[in-house]
């Protein structure tokens, strides 16, 4: 069993330390996972208090990753890695070198290709010239499709699949068939990705994983302390069970009180751009006059709108997966319907009439800025003559929408300053800014980043991280890299020297 959750956080006193980016030098008192004081530093502290001299470094309010898949993204720090790859054939020949003896019966997983802007097309034949015994599962960056080869196909009973690449439900169905990995592992995993993460200044995430998270949380907590707060999101299949059970968003679940907390309900209406599946009012190039030019409608508007009174009726906020123009607006009509709290994830192609409405409705957007720099070729291509209004934060912001930070991990690494460096730059290589005029200012990219929260505050949670460069004074790949010193949540470091 891991420590006393009900232990009470130790007392101590941040001293020299500059409170907020730009901000003076003050001494700040932390009691019982409270901030408590901040008085200047020039003023003396109480005989026989913990001082820390933190030697001029600078404290933020500490960090959220908004959207994750942790168990994805815990085990994607363990599987093939095919980020990078231009081609199948080159994805088909990394297979080759970690595929092994052709009596290993066991699963070899990738993660993170993406095919958008492929010269040739993902196919069972080329993974089966390669691997025709061990079986290889093979998921897309995107986490909307799956590329299997045909001994895998047959582990799935999918073995008359023509292709092998198999995209969204279907993709999600096939891979919940394959062995998985043991419990105690995978929560293993968990419990070091979110101390990797709160190395990168993160305090608190949103759990996405698809399945039963509220109750995956509810285990873990009873085994470890994790070194971030989580809100586990609720997905439809659970959905009458946290109802029975009184549920709401934001309730405390598990052994560890308010480190888990129930999330959102996740609803989804369309699919994603790498996939040409997000939905959208005009079609895709090349596309035009088949089934799927416009992308897909993954839930009806009669029914999200069904799904989500049903949830806000019993205080479960329901967290829409929007990407393309069309499924925005599916979702906006929907929170306009019933006229609950809530967010749309990721945002990413909006209708300029759809920009206020965030604003008008009290909807969060929750955007991912690492997919505006990894996705601009194949928006360019595929949104072509759109991009103008893509991943338009900049836009979101002066329309008084309020922007909440994540990486959709695995889909980008679960590291928050490589959202605010591409939020800031709009470029994450040596070309000029995509669409420079939606850049965010340092400032706004760090509220965006700490889940709206910008000032650190006497009567917060004492979710602090420590950095070593002032973020207003860092370049973009000084904020892609920040040090970070030290991280705290509810008045523990989860991170750092101490």
């Amino acid at each position: 069993m891991a420590d006393d959750a009900s232990a009470p956080a130790p007392e101590l006193t941040l001293a020299r330390v500059r409170l907020g980016a730009g901000g003076p030098l003050v001494r700040l008192r932390v009691a019982n996972g409270v901030i408590t004081h901040v008085v200047p530093d020039t003023e003396a502290g109480a005989g026989g208090e913990q001082v820390l001299d933190l030697d001029g470094r600078v404290l933020l309010p500490g960090l959220w990753d908004a959207h994750v898949h942790l168990a994805e993204w815990a085990s994607a720090r363990h599987r093939l890695d095919l980020a990078g790859t231009t081609s199948a054939r080159a994805v088909a020949d990394l297979v080759r070198d970690r595929a092994g003896a052709p009596g290993d019966g066991t699963v070899l997983y990738g993660y993170g290709f993406r095919d958008g802007l492929w010269p040739d097309a993902p196919h069972k034949e080329l993974l089966d010239a390669v691997s025709p015994d061990r079986p290889i599962a093979l998921v897309s960056a995107d986490l909307h499709a799956a590329w299997f080869n045909s001994a895998c196909l047959a582990l799935v009973g999918k073995g008359d699949h023509p292709t092998g690449l198999i995209r969204e439900h279907e993709a999600h169905e096939v891979l919940s068939a394959l062995p998985a990995t043991p419990t105690e592992v995978l929560d293993g995993w968990i419990e070091d990705a979110c101390r990797a993460a709160a190395a990168r200044g993160v305090t608190g995430v949103i759990d996405f994983q698809f399945g039963d998270t509220v109750g995956d949380w509810e285990r873990r907590s009873a085994q470890f302390r994790p070194a971030v707060r989580v809100s586990a999101a609720v997905y439809p299949s659970h959905l009458d069970t946290a109802v029975k059970r009184g549920l709401r968003t934001g309730d405390e679940v598990g052994a560890r009180g308010a480190l888990v907390r129930v999330g959102p309900l996740k609803l989804f209406t369309d699919g994603s751009l790498n996939t040409r599946t997000a939905l959208c009012h005009d079609p895709y190039p090349g596309l035009e006059h088949t089934d799927g030019a416009h992308g897909i409608e993954q839930t009806s508007p009669d029914e999200l709108v069904r799904l989500m009174r049903h949830a806000a009726a019993h205080g479960i906020e329901p967290a829409v997966h929007a990407i393309g123009d069309h499924a925005n607006t599916v979702a906006l009509d929907a929170f306009e319907a019933v006229r609950c709290r809530g967010r749309i994830e990721h945002a990413q192609l909006l209708s300029p009439q759809d920009l206020p409405r965030f604003a008008q409705l009290g909807v969060v957007a929750g955007v991912q800025p690492r997919h505006a720099t990894d996705d601009r070729d194949v928006a360019d291509r595929h949104w072509a003559g759109r991009t103008d209004r893509a991943f338009a934060y900049a836009d979101l912001l002066a329309a008084g929408a309020r922007l909440e930070f994540g990486s959709d991990a695995p889909v980008s690494p679960l590291d928050p300053w490589l959202a605010v460096a591409a939020a800031v730059s709009r470029t994450d290589d040596e070309r000029p800014a995509w669409h420079p005029e939606q850049r965010l200012a340092v400032p706004d990219a760090l509220v965006a980043a700490a889940r709206g929260r910008r000032l650190v505050r006497v009567g917060d949670p004492a979710d602090l991280v420590v950095v070593d460069v002032d973020p207003l004074d860092a370049d973009a790949d000084t904020l892609r890299t920040m040090p970070v010193h030290a991280t705290m949540t509810n008045g523990r470091w989860t991170h750092g020297p101490y």
